[in-house]
């Protein structure tokens, strides 16, 4: 009778082909609809790529690494709020334009207007953060694709940038940004150095060089690179631990069936199309506040660069599937190879080779990733 029971009872309770479904779903099943895995996959292969061929160049000393972070920094901090707006199946092509329009702002109240740098950091950050709400705005209510209507934005920044920086001050470029407000708490907030002990300390050892006065050739970790983490943080902490991420992942897989269940989809993206000027404004600042100056053309293309560190990153064009830590991840890959091609010695120039490279293979290896998931549900 136990026996009958014991054939029986997986029949009625579905334990049998529970357990059986479970066994289908190996590691590496679990491990693709992560989509980070591309990423990181890509950061491993390219470290030992140049490992190989750079290995002794310096490039993997402290002084590589940290030019390399520096570099994946300043994308990285606007490929977070990409990322979120891409994940809600949407684009902004004006972030580039942004950049240069929040510097002509900051650089303009600064030195024309006599305005504390911290008045004109916070005056910038409202005025883009309210066209960015305004490119969501139109985006949703006219149905255009955000494509179209960012791209207008891009030309108008640049030229409002551009015709009214000449007007105002003569030039298309601004300079001693930081010299009008030099005790500004701005400065060490955005281009500041932190750790300057360990790396004094660093340079005692030997782990670092020196400069002709006994200082270490590098003074701290730049501030730009902790703004990256924290940015990359938060974005991901929204994205999975709150309902403002499930809204965005419901949005970008399908905004009609979100907006059927209570989603707030307009708002959704207005917010998101801010929050990437927002990021645009940060960016600026950290440059600015770094070098002391900025020009009408900074940030020329830049959110192609961001896009790029997101795609490669694992975040699919179609929206609805991606992840903050796979942008990191996608500006990690970017930096690494801007500077490492440097260390090699080849033509500079084959770093956009390489670009369109990795994201042509970064869209196959999205796709191949979609179609498994999609399998195993």
């Amino acid at each position: 009778m136990s026996d009958i029971l014991k054939s029986e009872l997986p029949l009625r309770k579905g334990a049998g082909s529970d357990s059986a479904r479970l066994r289908r779903a190996p590691l590496l099943a679990r491990a693709l609809r992560r989509p980070e895995l591309g990423a990181l996959s890509g950061v491993i292969l390219i470290y030992l790529i140049f490992f190989a061929v750079a290995g002794s160049s310096g490039m993997f000393t402290v002084e590589g690494q940290i030019n390399i972070l520096t570099v994946a920094a300043e994308i990285g901090i606007i490929a977070a709020a990409v990322a979120l707006l891409m994940i809600a199946g949407e684009f902004d092509l004006s972030i580039g334009s942004m950049i240069g329009f929040a510097g002509v702002i900051i650089g303009l109240g600064t030195t024309v207007y006599g305005l504390p740098l911290t008045v004109s950091i916070l005056l910038a950050l409202v005025v883009c953060a309210a066209i960015g709400a305004l490119n969501g705005y139109l985006t949703v209510k006219t149905g255009l694709p955000s494509f179209v209507v960012t791209l207008a934005s891009l030309f108008i920044l640049r030229g409002l940038a551009i015709s009214g920086t000449r007007y105002i001050s003569g030039y298309t470029q601004i300079s001693k940004i930081t010299e009008s407000d030099p005790e500004s708490p701005m400065i060490p907030l955005f281009a500041g150095k932190v750790g300057q002990g360990f790396f004094r300390w660093m340079a005692e050892v030997g782990w670092i060089g020196t400069k002709p006065n006994g200082a270490p050739s590098i003074e701290g970790l730049p501030v730009s690179i902790l703004w990256w983490i924290a940015l990359t943080a938060g974005a991901t902490w929204i994205l999975l631990r709150t309902r403002f991420g499930n809204w965005i992942f419901a949005v970008g897989g399908d905004a009609v069936a979100a907006l059927r269940v209570g989603v707030p989809v307009n708002r959704v993206k207005i917010i998101l199309f801010s929050l990437t000027a927002a990021a645009a404004v940060l960016f600026a600042a950290t440059q600015i506040t770094e070098v002391g100056s900025t020009d009408t053309l900074r940030g020329t293309l830049k959110e192609f660069d961001a896009i790029i560190a997101v795609v490669i990153g694992g975040t699919l064009l179609t929206g609805g599937y991606g992840s903050a830590v796979g942008a990191l991840l996608g500006a990690l890959i970017y930096g690494t190879v801007q500077i490492g091609i440097l260390y090699t010695g080849v033509d500079s120039d084959l770093f956009k080779v390489f670009l369109g490279v990795m994201v042509l293979l970064a869209v196959l290896f999205n796709n191949y990733v979609r179609r498994r998931a999609t399998q195993e549900r």
